[in-house]
């Protein structure tokens, strides 16, 4: 669970998420991302326009090598084909390049991330396949903004990678394909901007919930265009080029790309969209999605923490029912993560 001064400040937005395991640790796993909190935004963006220079100037014969650029071209040199032109080209857009990476990391700004992971079970075992995706995520993160200055599709095919079962390991573990032992965990995740927009992308997590304040009822979401794939690690793109090293349950058809992250927009001020695991709710029931919409009309007009907490509330006293009958096996972890447009 992230520490309360992590949570991000978005103008026109109020957010809170919280998490109860089922055990003393839990495979849930919730942060927020609060760029300006993690990262020097500033920095990075003058590190971004210094490249952006320094990427055009030609490095003077005999100095060593300044950046990737420099490196690049004194490989272009070395070839038969070389030109001029052609190095004043690659400088150009490689200048140009870090131009963009300045301009979109200033969005960062004005936005925040959260992440989901629910790793399959709970305990021990549980916990660490969501540190192993928390970790993973962070590590990409660094790459992703050092290259592009935001998250990209590339993050979370890599991610979804490191969760694949590795041909070669499972041959030396002796283990075979049939008996279907796997780390699972799904996971979402999403950035909130202002206006109330939130992009996101969902690798086998039940999808968000929209209330709105005006009908005061859970609105129908087009799932044509929600995208959701396997949880991670279950199904590898038939075009990556490491496709036969991992066992996957069935190819997709190809990587992940920008038509692959889903959009919802709060329309109006007081719409609520909510994020959980399927501790707190599976995400078909109908029954119990319209007893989720019965908590929301009671307590829409308090903020995302009493919200929040109200979702979890109820959830809670479900567990009193499956322990009545017999099946506390079925008690899993539970996260609940509001986004209010104020």
């Amino acid at each position: 669970m992230p520490v309360e001064g992590a949570i991000p400040h978005i103008s026109g937005i109020d957010m809170y998420g919280n998490s109860i395991p089922a055990e003393t640790v839990g495979g849930d796993l919730f942060e927020y991302i609060n760029f300006q909190q993690r990262y020097d935004i500033d920095a990075r963006i003058q590190r971004a326009r210094r490249l952006a220079s320094e990427f055009l100037e030609p490095l003077p014969p005999g100095a060593p090598a300044r950046n990737s650029v420099d490196d690049h071209v004194e490989w272009l040199k070395a070839r038969p084909d070389y030109s001029a032109e052609t190095e004043i080209e690659y400088r150009d857009a490689r200048s140009s390049e870090q131009v963009r990476v300045a301009e979109d990391l200033h969005e960062l700004y004005s936005t925040a991330g959260v992440l989901l992971v629910d790793a399959q079970g709970h305990g021990i075992i549980s916990a660490k396949i969501a540190s192993t995706v928390h970790d993973t995520f962070h590590a990409l993160m660094l790459t992703e903004f050092d290259r592009y200055g935001k998250t990209t599709p590339e993050l979370f095919e890599n991610l979804n990678l490191r969760l694949a079962q590795s041909v070669t390991a499972r041959n030396a573990l002796g283990i075979r394909e049939e008996e279907n032992a796997r780390e699972i965990a799904t996971m979402l995740y999403g950035e909130v901007h202002p206006g109330g927009h939130f992009r996101f992308v969902n690798f086998g997590h039940p999808p968000p919930l929209v209330f709105s304040a005006q009908s005061r009822k859970f609105v129908k979401i087009d799932e044509r265009r929600m995208a959701q794939f396997l949880p991670l690690g279950l199904q590898i793109p038939a075009d990556h080029p490491d496709r036969k090293k991992y066992y996957s349950m069935q190819f997709r058809p190809r990587e992940l790309n920008s038509s692959d992250v889903a959009e919802i927009t709060l329309m109006s001020p007081g719409d609520i969209l909510v994020l959980y695991t399927d501790g707190v709710y599976d995400g078909s029931d109908e029954q119990m999605r319209g007893q989720l919409e019965a908590v929301l009309r009671e307590h829409e007009t308090q903020g995302a923490r009493d919200i929040c907490n109200a979702l979890l509330e109820y959830a809670v006293k479900q567990d009193d029912h499956l322990r009545q009958n017999g099946d506390e096996a079925l008690i899993d972890d539970k996260t609940v993560f509001i986004i209010k447009r104020c």
